[in-house]
This record gives structure tokens, C-alpha cells and sequence, in this order.
């Protein structure tokens, strides 16, 4: 329904910027030669020959406009290029933040080697921990896992809130 509405804004806008002003100017420069030859038209079948006079100097100009469209140019208004820029960033935004949402960007990052350092160090912790011939326990990694990242740390804390 909400769809159905905005039909008709679409379309308006469309007319707005979908046709270029040499166009526009060439149509209805066609459009005064039709009805000036209407005008020519009635003139001789009436017999009033100032009509046909002023109708055939109306279609000469309208044929003027003709010639001389060739040599015109369409040009961009600042407004226009602004809102097709800010589109444009709205758009690569939105990308960004859909790939970072789903996880798809954790994986691009992951697939062209671009690791965050504080992941590094803690897989570096982690893997020490875990080794035996390294002296790193379990309360050193959680220690430096603390130290590193306020948002594990908070958790920490509320955990060990809950508990006690």
C-alpha cells in the first residue's frame, strides 16, 4: 500500500531529472510546429491569411530552434550532483554496515589477511596458555585478555558479580 503512494513521487521525480532540458526543449519545439501547422491549416481553410501569416512565422521559429539544437548543451545543476554524490555515500555506507551486521566483514578481513592486533595478541595468549613449554597459565591469559579489552573485562566483572 505504502508502495502505491510513493508511485506517483517516483514518477515526478523521474520527469524531474529523467529528461534532459535539450530534450525537452525539442519536444516542445515540435510540439508549436503542430499546432502552428494547425494553426496554417485553419487559416486557409477559412481564408484569413493574418493567421496563416503569424501561424508560418511561428513554425519558422519552431524550425529555428531545430538548427540551433545541435549546438546546445545539457548541463548538471549543483543540487543535482550533491544529491547523486550523498546518494552514493549512503549507499557504500549502508554496504559497510550490512557486511559488518552479518559477519561477512569479519570474513573479508579474515580472507585478505587483515587481522585486528588486539585479536593477534590474544590468539598469542591464548596459544602460550596453551603450550606447555611456555610458563603462561590460565590466570595470566585471563589477566591480559582484562587488560586489553574493557568490553571482556566488564563481563568479567558481572559474572563474577552474579556469583558471589
Amino acid at each position: 500500500m505504502r508502495l502505491l503512494l510513493l508511485i506517483p513521487l517516483l514518477a515526478d521525480f523521474w520527469l524531474l531529472v529523467g529528461c534532459s532540458p535539450t530534450a525537452r526543449v525539442a519536444h516542445n519545439s515540435t510540439m508549436i510546429q503542430s499546432e502552428a501547422q494547425a494553426l496554417i491549416d485553419r487559416g486557409e481553410a477559412t481564408g484569413d491569411k493574418e493567421v496563416v501569416k503569424h501561424a508560418e512565422r511561428i513554425y519558422g521559429l519552431a524550425s529555428d530552434i531545430h538548427g540551433q539544437l545541435p549546438y546546445l548543451e545539457d548541463r548538471v545543476p549543483p543540487w543535482l550532483t550533491t544529491l547523486w554524490w550523498c546518494a552514493a555515500a549512503a549507499i557504500v555506507i549502508g554496504i559497510c554496515v550490512i557486511l559488518w551486521q552479518t559477519g561477512i566483514g569479519t570474513a573479508i578481513r579474515v580472507a585478505i589477511g587483515w587481522i585486528p592486533r588486539k585479536k593477534v595478541v590474544d590468539a598469542d595468549l591464548a596459544a602460550g596458555m596453551l603450550d606447555p613449554d611456555k610458563p603462561e597459565d590460565a590466570r595470566e591469559y585471563v589477566a591480559a585478555r582484562r587488560a586489553s579489552d574493557p568490553e571482556f573485562d566488564a563481563a568479567w566483572r558481572r559474572i563474577h558479580k552474579e556469583k558471589s
